[in-house]
């Protein structure tokens, strides 16, 4: 194989959503920020649900961008969380994979603490080739992707 076809990890996203701002919201940054060793950003909502009582603008949750060599180290810390499987249906038609982590304290090292409560939260994973992404990315002469750069379902 080529190595610039070689399949490699782009970015790893850890949210939590709330529903709502407050208290719980910085107990669901505090989760992270336990998990990860990143500061989390707070999340805004883009519609309005009028059953929540949710408006455009309201942070209702919090998320990080894990990278490089910090996104691998929370990698593992998530597969032995899921017991090492994801299952198919977990991966998108780009070869992205999301899955779920009911509860925080699934992770090693982690013990409930009756002041933050039960968290779960949500990972998604990004790949990308080695070679071919920048051009979609950059500023001058800026194309799409062609389809034996991108990286598909079966690959992963």
């Amino acid at each position: 194989m080529n190595m610039m076809q070689e399949v490699l990890i782009d970015k790893v996203v850890v949210n939590i959503g709330v529903g709502q701002s407050g208290d719980r919201l910085t107990k669901a940054m505090k989760v992270i920020e336990m998990l990860t060793d990143k500061k989390p950003a707070p999340t805004a909502a883009r519609k309005s649900v009028r059953e929540f009582n949710i408006r455009p603008g309201m942070t209702i949750g919090t998320k990080v961008t894990l990278r490089k060599e910090s996104a691998s180290v929370f990698l593992k810390k998530a597969f032995y969380a899921k017991d090492f499987k994801i299952a198919t249906y977990s991966f998108d038609k780009q070869g992205n994979a999301y899955f779920g982590i009911p509860d925080y304290t699934e992770f090693e090292g982690q013990k409930y603490d009756p002041d933050i409560g039960i968290f779960g939260l949500d990972v998604a994973i990004v790949f990308k080739r080695r070679g071919g992404y920048r051009v979609a990315r950059r500023n001058r002469q800026r194309k799409a992707v062609s389809r034996s750069i991108r990286v598909t379902k079966d690959e992963d």
